[in-house]
């Protein structure tokens, strides 16, 4: 991976470390907070996660829903956000305007 790919994602970890529990934020949203990179690029960042102090968990589409296709990884999310506090609708969704993380203050 190169430098600059190395200090964009060390970029979005230390953003999305900055989500409290209880609270979701979207791919884009952490994007446009760090700048110089794409909602995709959040996506393979929190794809790539294996420290436990990023909680890769809280970043979701913007339609509220989870992204993972693989149903073990959806259901593991799924539970986590729940044992946060974080309610779900019978589509799956996630009310942003109740759980969405309005970004550092």
């Amino acid at each position: 991976m190169g430098n600059e790919r190395v200090s964009v994602y060390r970029r979005i970890y230390d953003m999305v470390r900055k989500i409290p529990s209880g609270r979701v934020a979207t791919y884009g949203q952490i994007a446009s907070l760090v700048g110089g990179c794409s909602a995709r690029m959040v996506g393979y960042a929190m794809a790539g996660v294996s420290d436990e102090t990023i909680p890769w968990q809280r970043v979701i589409n913007a339609r509220g829903r989870i992204s993972i296709r693989d149903p073990n990884g959806y259901s593991l999310q799924k539970a986590i956000l729940e044992r946060e506090g974080i309610d779900f609708d019978e589509s799956d969704s996630v009310d942003l305007s109740v759980f969405g993380w309005e970004g550092p203050i």
